[in-house]
């Protein structure tokens, strides 16, 4: 069983009560190696980020912090800048032996929606002890833009593993030989698979997207329906180097195609500060089969979500600038990444999220 568990893996934990809901799971909250968590039907309006603690309730600590609340039956708009609270309709009963680990859907991300998992008693964010029993909160705040929510939409999806599965690096190495993880030469193989940033014109010398800093809002139901220019500047070089403002949210994309073997997973580490002042990607896995030619994805790129943060930063074609680390998975999943499933991003280049005009 050691590993990260697989969609039918995920599908038996449901069947056993393992993972509960008030409401009925519905198609496509299985992924390959994931669960979309779902927001429930009222938001607190918090004065600050917080953590339960150890032996802490998360009700007890939003008696301390809440400021309001927010019926969101109908639909409700989260305001730039402000923290919220929002109680997830999934709750969790992990058998011993099982922990698990979340993160923001890739949509979310690059809205730059701040969204992380709390829990009862809990210590990180995102980060769900073995054996644990309660419920799961999602802590939201919008970042770049104002967002239109309603219960049931999924921001946060959740992994659950056995035992250790992160590759060693000599592991990553084989495994590189054997599947060819990125393109492009060499890998850098350190702590995980080193990737870099691409910043030679594309089309109309296009490098990526920095978001505008007064905008209207985003319903995240309304798919392909936001014109990019209302949201986001397009940007574009000729030297292949793109200096970051302080505050600033940018989309940009990975030099290297990426690849996830099916038997695999993998997450991008969030912020590596020996490269730089900025953090990279706020939506982190990459299911089994990203990139995978036989599922339709070869040449699929990384998309990064950056934010800049202490002082200007001048960042050059080719830079590294964060790294993957694969995981083992326990069974290779029924279905994979963008293989007969709503996979909005297999094969992609630079791209925003699905909410925008193409």
């Amino acid at each position: 069983m050691t590993g990260v568990l697989a969609s039918q893996q995920i599908e038996t934990l449901i069947a056993t009560g393992a993972i509960g809901a008030k409401e009925g799971f519905v198609d496509g909250q299985v992924q390959p190696a994931s669960l979309d968590l779902r927001l429930g039907a009222v938001a607190y309006r918090v004065r600050a980020s917080f953590l339960a603690g150890k032996g802490t309730s998360v009700e007890s600590r939003l008696a301390q912090f809440e400021m309001h609340r927010i019926d969101l039956s109908d639909g409700a708009v989260l305001e730039k800048g402000c923290v919220y609270v929002v109680p997830l309709m999934e709750r969790l009963a992990l058998p011993e032996g099982t922990q698990a680990i979340a993160n923001a859907k890739s949509s979310t991300g690059r809205l730059d929606l701040l969204t992380r998992v709390i829990t009862d008693g809990g210590v990180e964010f995102d980060r769900i002890a073995e054996g644990y029993t309660g419920p799961l909160y999602a802590e939201i705040c919008p970042r770049s833009f104002s967002v239109l929510v309603r219960p049931g939409q999924r921001l946060n999806q959740i992994r659950f593993r056995h035992g250790r599965t992160v590759l060693t690096d000599a592991d990553l190495t084989q495994l590189h030989r054997d599947h060819v993880l990125v393109s492009g030469g060499e890998p850098v193989i350190n702590e995980g698979l080193g990737f870099s940033v691409d910043l030679m014109p594309g089309d109309e010398g296009l490098v990526g997207y920095r978001a505008r800093p007064h905008t209207g809002v985003i319903d995240l139901d309304r798919i392909g329906e936001y014109d990019p220019a209302d949201y986001w500047d397009r940007l574009r070089s000729q030297s292949g180097r793109l200096i970051l403002d302080p505050g600033a949210f940018y989309i940009l994309v990975s030099r290297e195609a990426v690849h996830i073997p099916p038997g695999y997973a993998a997450e991008m580490a969030p912020y590596l500060a020996m490269v730089g002042e900025f953090r990279v990607h706020y939506a982190g896995f990459f299911d089994p089969g990203f990139g995978h030619a036989p599922a339709g994805g070869e040449g699929a790129r990384g998309v990064l979500e950056v934010r800049c943060h202490e002082a200007p930063f001048a960042l050059e074609h080719g830079q590294v600038v964060g790294r993957l680390v694969y995981e083992r998975m326990s069974e290779i999943p029924a279905q994979l990444y963008g293989s007969g499933i709503a996979s909005n991003y297999q094969g992609q280049g630079l791209k925003l999220s699905k909410h925008f005009k193409a």
